[in-house]
């Protein structure tokens, strides 16, 4: 366990001029931020390193930042924000595939990048109140932030358990598409963004994979959201 400190982050970026300016930015708010420039170093660096968070760009000479989320995404549990070009749906929807947390638009304003790290920071963090939702054999737990089918851990990105936490917390209630990019991305849903739907799918697949009776269901709710509920509750 590393001591307390600032926020390490790490930011996967070859472009020189923007990396400084960002970094320089986070860094006077308080932030303590690394600079990866090649992208063939940052898997490494990021498993061997353990940053709070990592900041990491699409496109990166060496390696592209989609390949690198894919590689460490199975050891490295923290929050990663995706840097995409302005209105690449295709990266931005392969980034969350990949286990991207959010995404951010290139070019960006240093307080906009400051403000998506720190919404990704906040949801890491328990808050007050009920630490565990239990749905059927579903168990999850915020405080260790881990969620169980059973006897089965299920492994989740930081930004597939921020979400099956608030549908645990609204179990057998449907949640809407605007309520939900509200609450996990702090942003109004403009009803063509597919990176929640993106990110149910692959949710779903792996609760459907722990629950291989069906007994827990992440439901469409067609024109409204999404349903976390135990299949003897459905109609």
């Amino acid at each position: 366990m590393r001591p307390e400190g600032p926020t390490r982050v790490l930011f996967v970026e070859d472009d020189r001029r923007l990396a400084d300016l960002l970094a320089e930015y986070l860094q006077h708010n308080g932030l303590s931020v690394e600079i990866e420039r090649d992208g063939r170093l940052a898997a490494k660096r990021i498993l061997e390193s353990r940053p709070d968070l990592v900041i990491l760009d699409v496109m990166l000479p060496g390696e592209d930042g989609l390949s690198i989320c894919r590689r460490v995404r199975s050891g490295y549990h923290g929050p990663i924000l995706m840097l995409t070009a302005r209105g690449d749906e295709i990266d931005q929807v392969v980034g969350l595939e990949v286990g991207a947390d959010d995404y951010a638009p290139k070019p960006i304003t240093p307080r906009l990048l400051l403000a998506r790290i720190r919404a990704l920071l906040r949801r890491g963090r328990p808050s007050e109140g009920a630490t565990k939702r239990e749905v059927g054999d579903l168990l999850v737990d915020r405080s260790s932030r881990e969620a169980r089918v059973g006897a089965k851990l299920v492994d989740l990105t930081t930004a597939e358990f921020d979400l099956l936490w608030h549908l645990a917390e609204n179990a057998g209630r449907p949640v809407p598409r605007d309520e939900l990019f509200q609450v996990l991305r702090g942003i109004e849903y403009d009803g063509l963004d597919r990176s929640m739907d993106v990110r149910v799918s692959k949710l779903r697949e792996k609760i459907a994979a722990a629950a291989e009776d069906g007994s827990v269901r992440i439901k469409t709710v067609r024109g409204v959201g999404y349903l976390l509920s135990m299949s003897s509750t459905e109609p």
